[in-house]
């Protein structure tokens, strides 16, 4: 059975850093790269961080169409894996939360997070699913709350994608960090039963100002068991083979 190599990182937040960022960016793209993987995948706003403030998230903003996001995105690898990064957008005066879809240096496409918390009131809502494809695997991205809601997976799964890529943020007081500490892959794993899609996570770790990043970073299959995942609170790379055989439609 013919397979395609991905793989997520979980790393510390860059946050208003984006020249930290990037290059913390390019280091895990040379090890996936060398790893032989196809897809690598970011935390939910890794690029400039996963701010909720209004002032801030703007002063930070890009549009895709400025010259400023040329001069970032000159700074992708050119070979390698595609790659699936968070990022704060701006267009039309507004702002998003937005996954950004990067092959060879050139922007394949992006993905606005559709279902947002109370406390993400500073971001617009997205409009409708995409799927993209990287060496014959075809993915569809939902951004960390999207997994809650199952028409999010489902409309990845009627497009014909074999695999969820969900990039994630969730830096949380450490108290809500333990409440929450397994239930992110028991509700993941319910989207991956349901579809009988695969679905990779990718999101931060490390603490601040009384916030914890416990993650996961993990790959489930279309039953929705956990069949790799990275440790907790530790930065990392998570390499795994997803088969390109027909989904499992429950």
């Amino acid at each position: 059975m013919r397979t395609v190599r991905i793989a997520a990182a979980q790393m510390p937040e860059f946050r208003d850093d984006i020249p930290a960022a990037l290059a913390c960016l390019a280091d895990f793209a040379a090890r996936a790269e060398a790893e032989g993987a196809r897809l690598l995948c970011f935390p939910e706003g890794f690029l400039q961080g996963y701010l909720l403030d209004e002032a801030s998230a703007r002063r930070v903003a890009l549009d895709l169409s400025s010259p400023e996001f040329e001069a970032v995105l000159r700074r992708f690898p050119k070979s390698g894996p595609t790659i699936v990064v968070g990022m704060i957008e701006a267009a039309g005066g507004r702002l998003f939360n937005t996954a950004l879809v990067v092959a060879q240096g050139k922007v394949l496409g992006r993905y606005r997070k559709v279902h947002l918390l109370a406390g993400e009131q500073v971001f617009g809502i997205g409009h409708g699913p995409a799927v993209f494809e990287a060496d014959d695997l075809r993915f569809g991205i939902n951004i960390c709350h999207d997994t809650n809601f199952p028409p999010a997976a489902r409309c990845l799964a009627d497009l014909g994608a074999s695999l969820i890529v969900c990039p994630a943020n969730n830096m949380m007081p450490r108290q809500k960090a333990e409440t929450f500490r397994n239930v992110h892959n028991a509700v993941r794993g319910e989207r991956c039963r349901e579809t009988g899609l695969w679905l990779v996570s990718s999101d931060v770790t490390g603490e601040r100002d009384g916030r914890i990043g416990w993650g996961p970073t993990a790959v489930l299959d279309p039953e929705g068991r956990v069949v790799a995942q990275l440790p907790l609170e530790k930065p990392g790379l998570l390499i795994f083979d997803i088969p390109l055989a027909g989904r499992i439609v429950a």
